[in-house]
């Protein structure tokens, strides 16, 4: 038994045909139905939805590979993504991409400056530690030859400059090459692996990225859609829908997935002496 899907453009409808709900992708792991947001086929569905819809992502955040690791870096854990691009842009206004790198020193400068955001003035809160990544690693894309054959090259290269992860270098790799043999792991994609019952509950971002990897790689392979595509449509509606996955994990009280749950305490944003925001995360 079969399960369709259509999508309206204008007057043409197209119909997608998906096994059954029951039936599995991958061993041990149901499709599940179209529209039981967030299973398998649901995925399906929506990456397939968007190609009709013209509706393409746009990976790249830079110019240069330089623009795409500083606007990488800038970002990520503990960084709002408007801050880190924020960050990112005032960098790039002052010339800290260009062929000479900016001395570390320089760089902290910038950053521990005031970022205008809008009404708000805000400080980025990494200032110290960022700026010596960032050094490294604009240092080593001038000096060294950067392999650009595959996304795990590219991520395996990244790797060895100091303060670069696993997501930070695959997010570096997936944006600039459209790499499909790599995937950004994070909290959305953890949280929706695990609800959508294609990650294994005993695994952690921190401790199992590569094995996790696998498994969403196998995933999209299996749903015949590429690793970029539905990396990027699982991320922005798991991150767009909050009230709708913290219901689901609500729903699931008393169940082993304690490490879907948001944190319960969230600092709030406070004023500085200076009378800026300082925004915490």
């Amino acid at each position: 038994m079969t399960q369709r899907g259509a999508v309206f453009i204008g007057p043409t409808v197209a119909s997608f045909d998906f096994p059954g709900p029951d039936q599995d992708i991958i061993p041990g792991v149901q499709w599940g139905a179209i529209s039981a947001f967030p299973s398998p086929a649901y995925w399906a569905y929506q990456v397939l939805a968007r190609r009709l819809e013209i509706n393409a992502v746009n990976y790249k955040l830079g110019r240069t590979l330089k623009e795409e690791v500083g606007a990488c870096l800038l970002g990520g854990h503990g960084i709002p993504a408007a801050i880190g691009i924020a960050a990112f842009n005032k960098l790039k206004r002052l010339g800290a991409f260009e062929q000479e790198v900016p001395p570390e020193e320089q760089l902290y400068e910038w950053l521990s400056e005031p970022i205008d955001i809008g009404t708000k003035s805000v400080r980025y809160r990494f200032a110290r530690q960022k700026s010596h990544y960032l050094a490294a690693a604009l240092s080593r894309l001038t000096s060294e030859d950067t392999p650009l054959g595959s996304g795990r090259q590219l991520r395996d290269w990244l790797l060895l400059s100091p303060g670069i992860g696993y997501k930070t270098a695959s997010w570096v790799a997936r944006n600039w090459l459209k790499a499909d043999d790599v995937a950004i792991l994070d909290i959305h994609i953890l949280r929706a692996g695990l609800l959508g019952g294609f990650f294994p509950e005993n695994l952690t971002v921190e401790r199992d990225y590569l094995e996790l990897e696998s498994c969403f790689i196998q995933l999209s392979e299996a749903m015949g859609v590429k690793a970029s595509e539905l990396d990027a449509v699982i991320w922005y509606e798991m991150q767009g829908s909050s009230d709708t996955v913290f219901g689901l994990i609500e729903s699931l009280r008393g169940q082993p997935l304690s490490k879907l749950k948001p944190r319960s305490a969230r600092s709030k944003n406070r004023k500085s002496d200076s009378g800026q925001t300082v925004l915490q995360f």
